[in-house]
């Protein structure tokens, strides 16, 4: 698999978006689909240590990398996003452009995007399986945020020269740095010189402040509980070993408890604890990789 490779594009909904893609051509009748989290300086380049890893494993899987509209080399459109959008952004990317089976892995809080592509209305029979990779904890997925609150927030303050300021401070180095060990990862130490300059370079344009903003707004903050019980696909969940909440609301959800309210409440769900804390792809790359790997060839022979 040759990485780094160049950009697509794809048209949906008039916006133009982007993706990158391995191993199309290999003879394997499953894809993944890489789902990245939203946050400051994120994209599909989330995922290019795990797809370095891929590479050097030479396991040949189909793999495609969208960048969410709003992210990255998309349309960065001044809007409230919300999963939903994502949600039909991807229906659309994996019926014309994928064309085929495919198992989401997905990190973190962008969960509700998997959720709407595999139940509700916007359900694609395309999608086999899901990787979940440090979800958020049970009852933010299930407690339901305020949407006029959401809106609020966002006019008052995301959508205003006070939201262009706080972008300004929030893509500094130094607190990207200070809250990536904070919240994301076990080990400070890993927060290192790689990581940081990826999200400062990718952070530079202030247009990526509106997928952020939704996102920090509570505009994905919803009741899933229903939807989640009609997942029919099967389950990887993957949760790190130090694994903690971003929210508070979910501050004493230990690893354990996450993995058995989402055992007892999703049905065929299989959960591990693996090295890490919240953004198992990038800190613990080689055992993540395994664990996906092992799981996609359940799907493919």
């Amino acid at each position: 698999m040759t990485f780094l490779p160049s950009t697509n594009y794809y048209s949906w909904n008039k916006y133009q978006c982007a993706y990158t893609s391995y191993n199309t051509e290999s003879d394997h009748d499953v894809a993944l689909v890489l789902i990245h989290p939203i946050g400051v300086g994120l994209s599909g380049n989330f995922w290019h240590r795990f797809l370095a890893a891929e590479a050097n494993l030479s396991s040949n899987l189909p793999i495609y990398n969208p960048d969410l509209l709003g992210c990255g080399e998309s349309d960065l459109k001044r809007i409230a996003y919300d999963p939903k959008d994502w949600a039909n952004q991807l229906n659309y990317f994996i019926t014309n452009v994928v064309k085929k089976p495919v198992i989401l892995v997905v990190q973190g809080a962008s969960f509700p995007i998997a959720i709407y592509l595999c139940a509700g209305e916007i359900k694609s029979d395309l999608i086999k399986g899901l990787i979940l990779s440090g979800p958020p904890a049970w009852n933010i997925m299930t407690i339901g945020g305020n949407l006029r609150i959401s809106e609020i927030i966002w006019n008052i303050f995301f959508d205003s020269f006070i939201g262009s300021l706080f972008y300004q401070y929030a893509r500094r180095r130094d607190f990207i740095k200070s809250f990536s060990i904070k919240q994301l990862f076990a080990e400070a130490k890993d927060v290192d010189e790689e990581w940081l300059d990826m999200l400062e370079k990718a952070a530079i344009n202030p247009e990526n402040r509106y997928a952020v903003y939704s996102f920090l707004a509570g505009f994905w903050r919803k009741d899933y509980s229903k939807l989640m019980k009609k997942l029919e696909q099967k389950i990887l969940l993957l949760i790190g070993e130090k694994a903690t909440s971003v929210s508070k609301d979910g501050f004493k959800e230990t690893p354990d408890k996450k993995i058995k309210l989402y055992q007892e409440n999703i049905p065929n769900i299989e959960a591990k604890k693996i090295k890490g804390r919240n953004v198992l792809p990038y800190e613990s790359t080689q055992e993540f990789l395994t664990e996906v790997v092992n799981f996609y060839h359940q799907f493919s022979l």
